[in-house]
C-alpha cells in the first residue's frame, strides 16, 4: 500500500484528503490511500513516520509550512529560497520539500489579472503568504505586507486607507479570517474604497464567497477564491510524489 497524508493542526477544514481519495477511486489506485494526520506539534514528526513506514509523501498546512524545514533532507531551490514548505516526498530514507503553493496561486491567478493589477497588498505573513510573495517578485508586481504590527515593508491595517487602496488594487488574503466556521469575520479593511479596478483573491476556499469577497464584488471588484489554487497544488503534489526529479 503506498501511503500518503497530511500534516497541520487542526485539521478539521482539509481539503486534501476528500480529493485524494476520491482521485484514487476514480483511478482504479487500489494501493494508494490518504490520510489526515494531525499533530499538535511539529517535534510529533519523527515518531508519525516511523509509525507509518509505508508514508511516500505529505502535505503541510497550517501551522507547519515554516517549520517543518528544519526536518527536510533536501530542499527544492524555491523553498529554500521562500522558506516554507507543502509538500515532502519520502524516497530512500530523505525527506526532500517542495512547495506546489506556487505553482497552484501563479496559475490561479493570472487569467484575472489585469495590466493594471501592479501593486499587491498581502494579508497575513504566514508560510502561505510566503508563496503569494515568491509569485508577485516573479511576476514584477511591487508588494507590501499587512499585519497588526505595522514597519519595514509592512503596513499596519490601522495604515490602510482610501489613498493605499487606490494605489494597491491587488489584494490578497493569506489568512484565515473568514474560513468556515468563523464564516461571518474578514480583514479589517476600509471596503467601501475598493472599486472596479480591484482584484480580491482569497486563499480561503471555504465558504466559497467569504466575507472579505463579497464586499469586493458587491463594488464590482474582480474576486476569485482559492478553491482553484487547492486543486492545482493537489494535481503537483501528486506529480512530485510520483517523479524521480525535483
Amino acid at each position: 500500500m503506498r501511503e500518503f497524508g497530511l500534516i497541520g493542526f487542526p485539521l478539521s477544514h482539509s481539503f486534501s484528503k476528500k480529493y485524494f481519495t476520491e482521485k484514487f477511486l476514480r483511478e482504479g489506485l487500489a494501493d494508494c490511500q490518504y490520510e489526515n494526520f494531525p499533530i499538535e506539534d511539529i517535534a510529533a514528526l519523527p515518531a508519525l513516520l516511523q509509525a507509518h513506514p509505508s508514508l511516500q509523501g505529505f502535505n503541510i498546512t497550517i501551522p507547519y509550512k515554516e517549520k517543518v524545514i528544519p526536518f527536510l533532507s533536501v530542499q527544492s531551490a524555491v523553498v529554500q529560497e521562500m522558506g516554507a514548505c507543502n509538500c515532502v516526498r519520502i524516497a530512500g530514507g530523505q525527506l526532500t520539500g517542495y512547495n506546489t503553493d506556487v505553482t497552484g496561486f501563479e496559475m490561479s491567478l493570472l487569467p484575472a489579472l489585469s495590466p493594471h493589477h501592479q501593486r499587491a497588498l498581502i494579508l497575513g505573513t504566514g508560510g502561505a503568504a510566503k508563496a503569494v510573495e515568491y509569485v508577485l517578485k516573479k511576476r514584477g508586481i511591487h508588494y507590501r505586507y499587512v499585519s497588526r504590527q505595522g514597519g519595514g515593508n509592512r503596513f499596519s491595517y490601522e495604515d490602510i486607507n482610501a489613498a493605499v487602496l487606490a494605489d494597491y488594487t491587488l489584494i490578497v488574503n493569506t489568512t484565515p479570517l473568514g474560513m468556515y466556521p468563523a464564516t461571518e469575520t474578514c480583514p479589517p479593511l476600509p471596503y467601501e474604497a475598493i472599486s472596479s479596478r480591484h482584484y480580491l483573491f482569497d486563499l480561503v476556499y471555504n465558504p466559497a464567497v467569504t466575507k472579505f469577497l463579497a464586499e469586493g464584488a458587491a463594488r464590482g471588484a474582480v474576486t476569485k477564491n482559492g478553491a482553484d489554487m487547492l486543486l492545482i497544488q493537489a494535481e503537483e503534489s501528486w506529480k512530485i510524489w510520483n517523479a524521480a526529479t525535483m
